[in-house]
């Protein structure tokens, strides 16, 4: 981890609504909605990686009569985003939400998170090198229970790793489900389905390093 960016200072562009990381934001949104009403069963299990403040999934059970199916975990570092996001869950009664302190890019972080219905890799592929990025992918495995749908984002900045990434999602057993990159703004946004077997978690060991 390196302190080059206040993380905490780095949520203030979700404050104003015409924003691209609102826009982002809402992108996300609507695909965990999608995803909660595409899964019947009674008791799901979600997981955020490097999850900030929540606002992603938060903001969505916090508007769903059914957010009681949900048991999620919020993987966070920064320690006022964690104070944030804990706020945010009791703002909105969601008992069934955890915001976790600990470093998202060891295994050891998801113990009693995975193996997860959803995980959610916003604002992460950005922030680590392009092996990096390449493993963590590779990692989804181990953090997925059968099915379960991995949504992302990622800068296309130049040069552009998103046409890499959707590649290597394919190759670790993955369909893609939605892509968007609007032409306005530099982010993406991509849903993957996993319809290949789990692989068991290792203990502990690097996924990534946050490097920004």
């Amino acid at each position: 981890m390196t302190a080059s960016t206040d993380w905490h200072e780095w949520h203030l562009p979700y404050g104003d609504h015409t924003s691209p990381l609102s826009r982002r934001l809402r992108l996300v949104q609507q695909h965990i909605s999608d995803w909660l009403d595409e899964r019947p069963e009674t008791t799901l299990r979600a997981v955020s990686v490097c999850a900030g403040q929540g606002h992603d999934l938060i903001g969505v059970l916090a508007q769903r009569p059914d957010a009681t199916r949900v048991r999620a975990w919020l993987i966070e570092y920064e320690p006022r985003n964690v104070a944030a996001a804990r706020a945010r869950i009791a703002s909105a009664g969601l008992d069934g939400i955890t915001a976790v302190q600990a470093d998202a890019g060891d295994f050891a972080a998801y113990h009693d998170a995975v193996p997860a219905d959803l995980v959610l890799l916003a604002g992460v592929l950005g922030n680590i090198s392009d092996a990096d990025v390449r493993a963590t992918v590779n990692a989804m495995p181990k953090l997925c229970a059968p099915r379960a749908t991995v949504i992302w984002t990622r800068t296309r900045r130049t040069p552009d790793l998103t046409p890499a990434v959707r590649g290597w999602f394919a190759d670790a057993g993955f369909t893609e489900q939605a892509f968007h990159a609007p032409p306005d703004v530099l982010f993406s946004v991509g849903v993957h389905q996993l319809h290949a077997q789990p692989q068991l978690p290792p203990p502990s060991g690097r996924i990534f390093t946050f490097a920004a």
